[in-house]
C-alpha cells in the first residue's frame, strides 16, 4: 500500500495532525526517548492508562499461579491454568480484531476494560472468601483473557488515529517501554506485597488500577470507523478477510514472519531453569534463575529509554531486519556463554534488539494497513506475540533434552540469523518499506 494513504488516515483526528517538529535534537536528547506523541492529549490519555495497568496486571499474573500452586501443590496445574487463559485469548483476539473494525473503538475499550476490572474484583472476592477452587480460578482467568483478547486489538489499532505516521515508532516505543517495565516491576512488587498485605489484595489493587484506565479511556475522542463502507459485522467471514488482506500485502505478512522467526526459533526461556541448575549453579541457582528471566525485559526497558537513537528512522523494513538479526546473534552469544554475567549481558542486548523489532513491526502494522483493517491486523499480532514464545517453549525444551541446553540455545540463535537473512534476501518488499 502507498504510505500516503496511511498518513492521511493517521491524521484524521485533531490530535493526529501531521507532526511539525522537524528540529534536530542535540546533546543527550538525541539518545533519550522520543516523547513527541505525549504532546497529543488523546494519545497521552491512552498511554497514561497503560502506565497504571502495566504493573497492576502483573500483580494478577503473579497472584493467580501462586494461588493455584498454594491450593494444589502442583506446578502441572499452574501450566494447565496458563493454557486455560491462552485458548480464549487467542480466539477472542481474532474476533476482537474484527469487532474493532466495525464499532467505535473507544466504546469497545470501555466495555472490555470494564470486563477486565469486574473479573479482577471477582478474583479478589473468591480469594477473600477462601473458596480454594481451582475450577473457579481457571474460569475467571479464561474470562479475563477473553476480555483482554477483545481489548488489545482495539487499543493498538487506535494509536494510528491519535498520532501521525511519522510518530508511530515513537508511540510504540513509549507503550512497549511501559509494558516491559511492568514485566520487571510488577513481579518484584507482588513478591514484596504478598507478605505485607496478603495475596487477595493484589487482585484488588489491579481492579483499582483498571478504574483509572476506564477514566482515561472515557476521555478519549470517539473512534468510529472512518468510512461509511466499513463492515458492520464481525464474524468468521470478516476474520478470514483479515487473513486474506495479510496474504495480499507482502510487507504485513513479512512483518509477522519476522516475529515468528525471532520468537519460535530464538526465545530460550524454557531452558532457563536447566541452565540455572547446571551451567550457572556455581553462582547460586536462585540468583541465576532470577537474572536470566529479568535480563531480556531489563534490556528492552533500556532500549525504550534510549529509543531516541532509532525511533525517528524511516526505513522501517531495514530496522526490523537488523533488529531480528541482532536478536539472533545475541541469543547465540548467550548460548555460548559459560559466565553468568556475560550471559546476562547477551540477554540484555537481545532485549534491546527485541524492543527495536517490536517498535518497527508495530509501526508497519499501523502504517501499512488501512484503518478498516487495523483491528484485524492487531488481532493477528496479539495471537502471534502470545503464541510464538509458547511454541518456542516446546521446541527449545525438546531440543535442550536432545542436544543439551547451551547447544539448543546457540543453535536457535544462529538459525534466527540465517532465516532472517534469507527472508531479507528474498523479500524486497520488506527491505524497501519506509514511511
Amino acid at each position: 500500500m502507498d504510505t500516503s494513504e496511511s498518513s492521511s488516515a493517521a491524521g484524521t483526528e485533531d490530535e493526529g495532525a501531521p507532526s511539525q517538529d522537524r528540529t534536530p535534537r542535540r546533546g543527550w536528547r538525541r539518545w533519550a526517548m522520543d516523547t513527541r506523541p505525549l504532546r497529543r492529549p488523546a494519545y497521552r490519555r491512552l498511554w497514561s492508562s497503560t502506565v497504571v495497568t502495566a504493573v497492576g496486571s502483573q500483580l494478577t499474573a503473579v497472584a493467580v499461579p501462586k494461588q493455584i500452586y498454594d491450593i494444589t501443590g502442583s506446578s502441572a496445574w499452574v501450566g494447565y491454568a496458563s493454557l486455560a487463559g491462552l485458548v480464549p485469548m487467542v480466539m477472542f483476539a481474532l474476533w476482537g480484531g474484527a469487532v474493532a473494525d466495525t464499532v467505535d473503538r473507544r466504546k469497545l475499550l470501555l466495555v472490555t476494560n470494564g470486563g477486565i476490572a469486574v473479573t479482577s474484583v471477582l478474583f479478589w472476592l473468591q480469594a477473600v472468601g477462601g473458596l480454594d477452587s481451582v475450577a473457579v480460578l481457571m474460569v475467571l482467568l479464561a474470562a479475563q483473557q477473553a476480555f483482554f483478547g477483545l481489548n488489545s486489538p482495539a487499543r493498538n489499532a487506535s494509536i494510528a488515529r491519535l498520532v501521525p505516521a511519522d510518530e508511530l515508532a515513537a508511540a510504540n516505543a513509549l507503550g512497549s517501554t511501559v509494558m516491559q517495565t511492568g514485566l520487571v516491576a510488577g513481579p518484584l512488587l507482588a513478591g514484596a506485597l504478598i507478605p505485607v498485605v496478603g495475596l487477595p489484595e493484589l487482585y484488588l489493587i489491579d481492579a483499582v488500577a483498571l478504574c483509572v484506565t476506564l477514566w482515561a479511556v472515557l476521555r478519549l475522542p470517539p473512534l468510529p470507523p472512518l468510512t461509511a463502507t466499513a463492515v458492520r459485522r464481525a464474524g468468521i467471514r470478516q476474520i478470514v478477510e483479515g487473513f486474506r488482506y495479510i496474504a495480499g500485502h507482502k510487507v504485513l505478512l513479512l512483518s509477522f514472519l519476522a516475529d515468528i522467526i525471532a520468537m519460535v526459533c530464538g526465545m530460550p526461556r524454557a531452558l532457563f531453569p536447566q541452565l540455572a541448575a547446571e551451567t550457572y549453579a556455581s553462582y547460586g541457582e536462585g540468583l541465576a534463575l532470577g537474572l536470566l528471566f529479568a535480563a531480556i525485559p531489563i534490556g528492552a526497558v533500556l532500549g525504550g529509554l534510549f529509543s531516541g537513537t532509532f525511533s525517528r528512522a524511516r526505513r522501517h523494513g531495514w530496522m526490523v531486519i537488523g533488529a531480528v538479526v541482532a536478536w539472533g546473534a545475541a541469543i547465540a552469544g548467550f548460548g555460548m556463554s559459560g559466565s553468568l554475567w556475560l550471559a546476562v549481558v547477551f540477554l540484555a542486548a537481545a532485549g534491546v534488539a527485541d524492543m527495536v523489532s517490536m517498535v518497527f513491526r508495530g509501526a508497519i502494522l499501523l502504517s501499512a494497513a488501512t484503518d478498516e483493517m487495523r483491528g484485524r491486523m492487531q488481532g493477528v499480532f496479539t495471537v502471534v506475540v502470545a503464541g510464538g514464545p509458547r511454541l518456542a517453549d516446546v521446541l527449545h525444551g525438546t531440543a535442550g533434552s536432545a542436544f543439551g541446553p547451551r547447544s539448543a540455545v546457540a543453535g536457535g540463535g544462529l538459525l534466527v540469523v540465517a532465516l532472517m537473512l534469507a527472508l531479507a534476501a528474498t523479500a524486497p518488499a520488506l527491505r524497501r518499506y519506509r514511511i
